[in-house]
């Protein structure tokens, strides 16, 4: 209800109805729609700027926002996985491969070197979610620098490995006369009685006595230098390149199964049991050579004797008996 106001008239003394003026009255109604009109715009303002009141396009783009962020948090839990397998396989590398194969272990801080210089990720600063992604590109950039440091190391952990098994390939490791073809072990390395000269000499190999034609074997992966009979008391004899050092040289034989520049495996037939040169009975006299010198064969038999065959052989070996050459 429209409130009446009065004034108080001192010529009549009485109370008069104020009138309002009709200019008046529009006036006011004009500040009042302006008044409204700058309230309700200022109010919409501050709702625009809140999460009170937001357009369907807002809402749709607050969406795909909360959608990255919890792909990049999965993104981020893989990330973590991937670091823990990497980290397992750098472990074993530095700890059991590397170590296999006598090489280096790589170090820890080249392994988790950063990337220095420029900055690498200024295009990914200035938005609103810029920590998140530059932190997760950060870690993957990590990563794959980890994968190609561990890469290159596998691939030099599978040289090495293609290395260690042609080396224990080429190592003569097995008796070149078979047990069952043996006489017996006639002498060993060491200082020996000479059959001839009856003198005491240094006897640089092992003698085994066999039957003529008993076959040779070759104790390990390599190449045919010699055969021939143009080394002073070897008689008819063939010397095998081994590789990494190592030289095995068989002598007094009745004939060769090989040919000089002939590569032969371990457990190939290479010759035949002879008495050629200076020999004072069938035998095989066998020697290892290692970086040019000659060392005792007896070492070398792991991979064809049990440990009571050894023992026995060993027995014989260090007897200071005769000589057959």
């Amino acid at each position: 209800m429209h409130k009446v106001k009065y004034y108080y008239d001192p010529d009549t003394l009485s109370y008069r109805k104020i009138e309002p003026k009709k200019s008046r009255k529009y006036r006011n109604l004009t500040f009042f729609i302006l008044g409204s009109a700058l309230f309700g715009f200022l109010s919409l303002i501050v709702l625009l700027n809140t999460s009170w009141l937001n357009t369907p396009k807002e809402l749709s783009l607050e969406r795909e926002v909360k959608n990255y962020e919890l792909q990049f948090d999965i993104l981020n839990r893989k990330m973590e996985q991937i670091e823990q397998v990497l980290a397992s396989i750098e472990d074993r590398d530095n700890n059991i491969y590397r170590l296999y194969f006598e090489a280096n272990p790589i170090p820890e801080e080249q392994r988790r070197a950063g990337f220095g210089g420029i900055n690498r990720y200024k295009s990914l600063e200035g938005f609103n979610n810029s920590e998140i992604i530059v932190n997760a590109t950060k870690r993957l950039d990590i990563i794959q620098k980890q994968m190609v440091i561990q890469s290159k190391s596998l691939d030099e952990i599978a040289k090495l490995a293609e290395e260690k098994e042609k080396l224990l390939a080429s190592i003569p490791a097995i008796q070149p006369v078979r047990n069952e073809d043996l006489k017996r072990m006639a002498s060993g390395f060491g200082w020996r009685s000479d059959p001839f000269t009856k003198a005491r000499k240094m006897h640089w190999g092992m003698d085994f006595t066999a039957p003529r034609g008993v076959p040779i074997y070759a104790p390990g992966d390599g190449e045919v230098i010699r055969a021939d009979n143009r080394s002073s008391g070897y008689g008819k004899h063939i010397r095998l390149n081994h590789g990494y050092g190592y030289m095995t040289l068989y002598a007094h034989l009745s004939k060769y199964n090989v040919s000089v520049g002939q590569k032969v495996k371990r457990g190939d037939l290479i010759g035949f049991v002879g008495n050629t040169g200076r020999s004072e009975a069938p035998h095989l006299h066998y020697e290892v050579w290692k970086d040019g010198e000659r060392i005792n064969p007896i070492n070398f038999y792991y991979g064809s004797l049990t440990a009571e065959e050894f023992e026995n052989m060993l027995k014989f070996a260090n007897q200071e008996n005769q000589s057959l050459d």
